[in-house]
């Protein structure tokens, strides 16, 4: 098993659906990622062309059992009670990982995707940039274990 680090670089978004009747909307994503979820910054008053130009890091394991390597942006309208659901885009990573193991690193060029609202029809696109990078298994765990090797009970 293969464990690294998958880099999502959030770009833009063009042609989102205005979730606000009156006045421009307040984008931002959630980015999910097997049970890990980050958040972008809110794009105040950036309506239907949002731009975030953020990166994320998540960590993968690779291969896993359930073979689920899906990358979801849900893009969402801040409001002051509640915030909207403006629709979500899915990206599969799985053969990104794989040629990432195989070749020690892989990149997904800037792409657009397509979002897709609740009523499952097309409603603007998101830009983003993904990046693996495997990380040898022992280094990984030296590295979330943290001075270790300084305590009393390491023995060399």
């Amino acid at each position: 098993m293969a464990i690294g680090f998958m880099e999502v670089h959030l770009v833009n978004a063009k042609g989102l659906y205005n979730a606000d009747i009156f006045g421009k909307m307040d984008p931002y994503v959630l980015i999910q990622y097997r049970g890990q979820e980050q958040r972008s910054g809110v794009a105040i008053g950036q309506g239907k062309n949002p731009t975030w130009n953020e990166k994320f890091m998540f960590k993968v394991e690779y291969p896993v059992v359930s073979n689920q390597h899906k990358l979801i942006l849900k893009i969402m309208d801040k409001d002051l009670y509640a915030d909207d659901f403006v629709g979500q885009a899915i990206i599969h990573v799985g053969d990104l990982l794989a040629q990432g193991v195989e070749n020690g690193g892989a990149k997904l060029q800037t792409l657009k995707y397509r979002i897709v609202g609740a009523n499952k029809s097309y409603c603007g696109e998101i830009e983003v940039r993904i990046t693996f990078t495997p990380k040898l298994e022992d280094e990984f765990v030296e590295e979330d274990l943290g001075g270790w090797k300084e305590s009393e009970y390491y023995l060399p």
